[in-house]
């Protein structure tokens, strides 16, 4: 359990990936942007490569200044994430299947995060973005397309009313995890909404993670895509 100390900044949990099947990540938010340029180069000398999330542009410019130029930067804007690899570094494939359905097109930055999450654990990620139950008919072709693919859950992202995850787990036989976004307005709460419908779902099989956390979402997602995928190539688990 190697922990990388830099200064009194941080305790990097270097190897968490192997213990605990998720990277140790860097959370932008709440950090100034030097420390998490710091926390990523640190990263990525132990590993290889690093990843933080809820980088702002701020952050973004900072990371590029104090980066040296032998690592790739990878910006996903959308998703607010930021990694650093060393040349020639590729994410190995685990032969997991993650769908992702976003209900409208402003939750797409919070399922953008869940989708470069489950991706950069090894997940094959299918996705499809607006396509909520206001037309329930946008679901249907997106959720047969996925099942056909052979994905081993599915993320459903939704603010406002927050049904269509509810409704997805009704349809198909894998786990299904609801994520809330703060979408929406008056008593929508800034997420709360949603996620009080989500937990009060009569779908059995749909757990909930936190208000936009996609990062959480991907996680869990790719940790249950993941084993599976292990279990279907026959291999003994570590």
């Amino acid at each position: 359990m190697k922990l990388r100390l830099v200064e009194n900044l941080a305790r990097l949990d270097v190897f968490r990936d192997r213990r605990a099947g998720i990277p140790e990540v860097i959370l932008a938010e709440g950090k100034k942007p030097e420390w998490v340029a710091r926390l990523l180069l640190e990263m990525v000398k132990e590993r290889g490569r690093s990843m933080a999330t809820r980088v702002e542009e701020e952050c973004i410019q900072i990371i590029k200044e104090v980066i040296p130029s032998e690592y790739h930067i990878q910006v996903y804007g959308e998703a607010r994430i930021v990694t650093v690899s060393e040349a020639g570094f590729e994410v190995t494939r685990t032969g997991g299947k993650v769908g992702l359905i976003a209900a409208g097109t402003a939750d797409i930055s919070v399922a953008e995060e869940t989708r470069v999450t489950a991706e950069q654990m090894g997940c094959e990620v299918h996705y499809a973005y607006d396509a909520g139950i206001a037309g329930p008919h946008r679901v249907l072709g997106p959720l047969e397309e996925m099942l056909s693919k052979g994905v081993d859950v599915i993320v459903v992202v939704a603010g406002m009313d927050a049904v269509l995850p509810i409704t997805v787990k009704g349809l198909v036989d894998l786990p299904v995890i609801g994520l809330p976004t703060s979408v929406g307005y008056g008593i929508a709460a800034k997420g709360i909404a949603p996620l009080l419908t989500m937990l009060q779902s009569c779908s059995p099989g749909l757990g909930v993670v936190n208000i936009d956390n996609g990062f959480g979402a991907g996680a869990l997602a790719a940790l249950i895509a993941n084993r599976v995928a292990r279990a279907r190539a026959g291999k003994p688990e570590t």
